[in-house]
């Protein structure tokens, strides 16, 4: 379990260095003005981001989600574990429940950290070298929020989180078993690597596309207040301005980010998490029947949907 839970950090931590950038530019399509729009689209903010901030502003605030991923994987896969063995058979229908559970469960660790990882992202917009830095790094933002608004703050956004992440991460973990039973993940098929990284990419875009239209409602919240300024009341509020505004379509915003970041991201996760095991395990090769051999890469831990 320790080797597997290590496995899963290494995994994660590889995730959120490939897809942060991406999750960036997520966050700064979402949330822009649309009467001063700064980006036309997701290339036109990536160029934006590296020229005026330089490649460095593409990883504001990733200290936020490496702090959080050990609480997270922890958790995440402890409850989806005990969850499945609660409900006893491994069906598509327990998939789905185990990992709605655990996705509701992490939320006290998922809300607070993309709170400040979105705040810090926020932060010095257009600009290489931010002349007046509010937050010195997450924790920083984390403390300055708390100490302003109290639990109540660094807890903004909790209700789009839990109807994000419950449903996301069941979507997650159902399409993840589909696929591997369809695709006959064997130990001994040469092609089983691929054929993991497949379906994890996967699982990762079917459970953004699921829940998108609530992420785009949780950054708009927890962007609000930057500067001092609340412009929503609340959920419905938030949901009614922006439709007013935007249309229809601003529940779409970023999408194109966050899906060519999804599979990379669980692709890198599924790769790092499976030659670390086969690495670690190597001596114990022949001591671990081929069944637990599977069962262990079929269930390697892989990053969060929030960092699908």
């Amino acid at each position: 379990m320790a080797l597997d839970f290590a496995a899963g950090c290494v995994g994660g931590a590889a995730g959120v260095l490939v897809g942060h950038p991406f999750d960036t530019v997520k966050v700064r399509l979402q949330v822009q003005s649309v009467d001063r729009p700064l980006y036309r689209g997701t290339f036109h903010c990536f160029q934006s981001i590296i020229r005026q901030e330089s490649t460095l502003g593409l990883y504001k605030g990733i200290g936020s989600p490496m702090m959080g991923l050990t609480f997270i994987n922890a958790i995440v896969f402890g409850v989806q574990g005990n969850a499945m063995r609660k409900l006893g058979r491994d069906t598509p229908l327990n998939q789905f429940l185990a990992g709605a559970s655990a996705g509701a469960i992490q939320c006290v660790i998922c809300c607070p950290m993309e709170l400040a990882k979105t705040r810090m992202q926020m932060q010095g917009t257009g600009e290489k070298k931010s002349k007046r830095k509010l937050y010195k790094n997450s924790l920083d933002c984390l403390v300055r929020i708390y100490n302003k608004e109290g639990i109540r703050g660094i807890n903004r956004g909790m209700v789009t989180t839990l109807l994000r992440e419950t449903p996301g991460f069941g979507v997650y973990f159902l399409t993840y078993d589909v696929l591997t039973r369809s695709l006959g993940c064997e130990p001994e098929d040469p092609y089983m690597i691929p054929k993991l990284l497949f379906a994890g990419g996967m699982s990762g875009i079917a459970s953004w596309i699921s829940t998108y239209p609530v992420d785009v409602i949780k950054s708009r919240l927890q962007a609000d207040g930057v500067g001092g300024v609340h412009q929503y009341s609340s959920i419905m509020d938030c949901v009614r301005q922006s439709v007013k505004r935007e249309g229809w379509r601003v529940f779409t915003r970023g999408l194109t980010s966050t899906l060519l970041r999804a599979f990379p991201v669980n692709a890198t996760t599924f790769a790092t998490v499976t030659l670390f095991l086969i690495y670690m395990r190597r001596e114990d090769e022949c001591t671990v029947p081929d069944s637990e051999t599977q069962a262990v890469l079929l269930q390697a831990p892989t990053s969060q949907p929030t960092s699908m």
